[in-house]
C-alpha cells in the first residue's frame, strides 16, 4: 500500500478548545498526495510552516508528518508554492486561499 498524505478544506474555522484527532477525509473532501511528493516540499513546509497540530491551541512549525495538521490561510501561499508536483493539491490550495479557509492535513 502506498504511503500517502491527505489534504482537505475545512468548511468552518477551528476554534479554541476543539481537537481534531479523528480521521475524517470524506468530511473535508481530501485529495491524496503521495509521500514522495510531500518529501520534496522542503524545509519551509516540513519544518518551518506556521501551523497547528490537532488544535489551534497547539501552534507548531511544519506539518505533523504522521499526524493531523491544521494549516491557517496565512500559511497556504507557502504551501502552494511548494506543491508544484501535485496539480490536485495546487487546485485545492488555490480554492482554500480564494475562500480564506483552513486546510487540514492527515499525515502518514
Amino acid at each position: 500500500m502506498p504511503m500517502v498524505h491527505e489534504f482537505g478544506i475545512m468548511l468552518t474555522d477551528p476554534k479554541s478548545g476543539e481537537t481534531y484527532n479523528e480521521y475524517e477525509p470524506e468530511k473535508y473532501g481530501c485529495v491524496v498526495v503521495h509521500d514522495e511528493i510531500v518529501e520534496c516540499f522542503g524545509d519551509s513546509v516540513l519544518r518551518d510552516l506556521p501551523c497547528f497540530w490537532c488544535s489551534v491551541d497547539r501552534p507548531e512549525k511544519g506539518l505533523a508528518y504522521c499526524g493531523i495538521t491544521l494549516i491557517p490561510p496565512s500559511s497556504l501561499p507557502t504551501l502552494l508554492e511548494a506543491a508544484g508536483e501535485s496539480e490536485t493539491l495546487q487546485k485545492l490550495l488555490e480554492k482554500a486561499i480564494a475562500e480564506n479557509r483552513f486546510v487540514i492535513h492527515y499525515g502518514l
